[in-house]
């Protein structure tokens, strides 16, 4: 009589429903990039379409960029417009997985072609936020350096014009942040 074989690992299935609605106010017609669309590796496990939906309708253009995500393009008209989408997902619901034997290693260390990806966002106000992530994750496992050089090279980019006659708000920022960088690297 053969071995009864164990039983097999059964793992959980959860339906995650996922979606947005974000509402845009505009003064005038205005072209939009968005990467609001769920990552094709996923695709198999969506019970439904991914579509995005406007309101009122515009044409909403698809695209994949060179890492695979699905982007859509679309001009806003002036006013408000209120972009939506919903579906569900299938997933095992078990956490992602943590590697503690991971390492962090120093900005001076990584490839030219990775700080690309330490860089903000033109459209966060990176140079409001610095002062607030070194608050929450100041003792974190980031290096001084590595986490302070990220946050400066962010604040030094222009996200909107200056007005006429004033320094924009993002050059005293700059500024700002460059001292906290400096005296924060020379104690580390």
């Amino acid at each position: 009589m053969p071995a009864p074989r164990a039983a097999a690992r059964e793992e959980p299935i959860v339906q995650i429903k996922v979606g947005y609605e974000i509402a845009y106010d505009t003064p005038q017609p205005t072209p939009m990039l968005l990467m609001l669309g769920i990552h094709p590796s996923r695709m198999g496990d969506m019970l439904g379409p991914d579509t995005i939906h406007t309101d009122p309708f515009v044409p909403v253009y698809a695209y994949q960029d060179r890492y695979g995500n699905l982007c859509a393009r679309l001009v806003a008209p002036a006013g408000r417009i209120t972009i939506s989408a919903s579906t569900v997902v299938h997933d095992h619901g078990l956490p992602d997985p943590v590697h503690p034997e991971a390492i962090q290693h120093p900005v001076q260390d990584l490839p030219d072609d990775t700080l690309v990806y330490l860089l903000g966002s033109r459209y966060c106000e990176t140079d409001l936020l610095s002062e607030i992530a070194w608050k929450l994750f100041h003792n974190g496992p980031r290096s001084a350096a590595s986490s302070t050089s990220a946050s400066a090279s962010t604040t030094c980019a222009p996200a909107r014009p200056a007005r006429p006659g004033k320094p924009s708000t993002n050059s005293r920022a700059c500024a700002a942040t460059m001292r906290i960088w400096r005296s924060r690297c020379a104690a580390a």
